[in-house]
């Protein structure tokens, strides 16, 4: 078994809810996402790129099993995470959700607009009633 797919669990790193942020390359939005995410609701967060020829950190396997959500940035990274986690949970239940923020490639990092659009984002997200069947 590979070394990090094992220890994707380990209880060290606390209850809080582990939400993976994925862009294209993993530069520029998705590590402001992480660092909103986990200042704003003290999540544990990783950053990653879904574009896998050019991001700075892939999604890989272990980031896949060790998230309990997922969090990207348009709609075209939301198909792509759904494929991933097609591709490596099938039909299994639960795998982690894909919330998508609806945020374009015209930030830079930590930019204060696109951190208060993150949040802002998120937090409607958050609010709106969830499915529960």
């Amino acid at each position: 078994m590979n070394n990090a797919l094992s220890i994707v669990k380990n209880p060290f790193q606390g209850k809080s809810k582990k939400v993976l942020c994925c862009c294209s390359a993993g530069l520029l939005r998705s590590p402001t996402a992480a660092e909103v995410l986990r200042e704003e609701w003290q999540y544990n967060t990783r950053a990653a790129g879904l574009e896998e020829s050019f991001a700075l950190i892939p999604v890989s396997r272990p980031l896949l099993h060790w998230a309990d959500e997922i969090v990207v940035m348009t709609s075209r990274h939301a198909e792509a995470a759904i494929a991933l986690l097609q591709e490596e949970f099938g039909d299994e239940i639960p795998h982690p959700p894909v919330v998508c923020l609806g945020i374009p490639d015209e930030f830079s990092f930590r930019d204060p607009d696109l951190k208060d659009i993150i949040r802002n984002s998120y937090k409607q997200y958050l609010d709106e009633p969830k499915n529960t069947d």
